[in-house]
């Protein structure tokens, strides 16, 4: 893990982040939506995104929705205000799960958030995600917050996006 460090993404970080994304699928319709949604709310300071990066490469990612002027989350009602984040996206590459990195860039992350004057962090799960939720209450999320329906943007143009239940739960600093 020495060549492993964790940053506070830039908005030319998150551009370049997707421009690869999309780079390499090309047909995914939505990463251009995720695209603009992640470049307009770091750009409205509305959330902080993090990368781990290894090699100069990103190999995990995850985001905190630090207000409630926030365009495009869903379900934010309790989930965030002045002293609450919403933590979301979380991603690591296939092939760099289990191996520590993402833990890495979770303390990374809580540590910046509470130097911002953060009390709380929440963060949503699905029900069938069971290993998430596992690792989640883990990591001390075990306060029930409220359940709620999400609507995830569609991979191809002109279908609709898939609907699922999230459970939210909430974590004191």
């Amino acid at each position: 893990m020495d060549n492993f460090k964790c940053i506070v993404a830039t908005k030319q970080d998150v551009i370049n982040y997707y421009d690869e994304k999309i780079s390499n699928n090309p047909t995914d319709e939505s990463l251009k939506i995720y695209k603009n949604h992640f470049v307009s709310a770091v750009e409205e300071k509305t959330r902080i995104c993090y990368f781990g990066i290894l090699n100069n490469q990103i190999i995990c990612k995850t985001t905190a929705v630090v207000s409630l002027l926030d365009r495009f989350v869903q379900n934010k009602e309790n989930l965030i205000d002045n002293n609450t984040a919403y933590l979301t996206a979380f991603q690591t590459k296939p092939e760099f799960e289990g191996k520590g990195y993402f833990s890495k860039l979770y303390k990374f992350m809580e540590q910046d958030l509470k130097k911002r004057g953060f009390k709380k962090l929440t963060l949503g799960v699905e029900p069938c995600e069971v290993r998430n939720m596992q690792i989640y209450f883990h990591l001390g999320y075990t306060k029930f917050i409220k359940h709620g329906f999400e609507t995830y943007e569609p991979i191809t143009k002109g279908e609709k996006g898939e609907t699922v239940l999230v459970c939210f739960y909430e974590k004191k600093l």
